[in-house]
C-alpha cells in the first residue's frame, strides 16, 4: 500500500519539474491503486482502479482543452517568435518546399497546406521543428499586433 503513495509522491515531484497535467494523472491514478490496496483489494484491482483513474483524468484534460480553444504552440505567436514573421521566397519547389533566408541562416521551408506555392512575400504560419511553414502575404493581423 505504501508504495502506491511513495511512486505518487515521486510522480508529483516529476510533474513539478516538468509541468505537465500528464504525470499528475498518473501520480492521481497512484494514489487511487494505494486507496484499493488500503481497501483490501487485490492487486489486480488496484493496478485497474489505478488506470481508470488516470483514464478518467485523461479525458477530462482533453475535453477542457478542446473547450478552450486550445491552439497547438508550434503555431501560437505567443510562444514561438518566429510566427508571423514576413520572409521572401524567391522559388518552390516540386515539392513544395523552399529555402529562405531569416534571421541571418538559411531555413528549410515549406508551404502551408492548400496553399499556392508561388514566389513572393510569405509569413511563418508555425515552425515544425527546423522547418517554417509559410503562407503567402502578409501575416493577418486578429486583434494582437506583431
Amino acid at each position: 500500500m505504501w508504495v502506491w503513495f511513495g511512486v505518487a509522491a515521486l510522480f508529483l515531484l516529476f510533474e513539478m519539474v516538468t509541468g505537465t497535467f500528464y504525470l499528475l494523472l498518473v501520480a492521481l491514478g497512484l494514489v487511487a491503486s494505494g486507496a484499493a490496496a488500503y481497501a483490501g483489494l487485490t492487486l489486480i484491482w488496484q493496478i485497474i482502479s489505478g488506470l481508470v483513474v488516470s483514464l478518467i483524468g485523461l479525458v477530462l484534460v482533453h475535453r477542457y482543452r478542446l473547450s478552450k480553444g486550445h491552439v497547438d504552440t508550434q503555431s501560437d505567436p505567443d510562444v514561438v517568435q518566429d510566427v508571423g514573421q514576413r520572409v521572401i521566397v524567391d522559388a518552390w519547389d516540386e515539392n513544395g518546399q523552399a529555402r529562405v533566408f531569416y534571421r541571418g541562416a538559411n531555413w528549410n521551408a515549406r508551404i502551408d497546406s492548400n496553399q499556392p506555392a508561388q514566389p513572393g512575400e510569405h509569413y511563418i504560419q508555425a515552425v515544425q521543428g527546423l522547418t517554417l511553414i509559410l503562407r503567402p502575404g502578409p501575416y493577418p493581423l486578429t486583434g494582437t499586433q506583431h
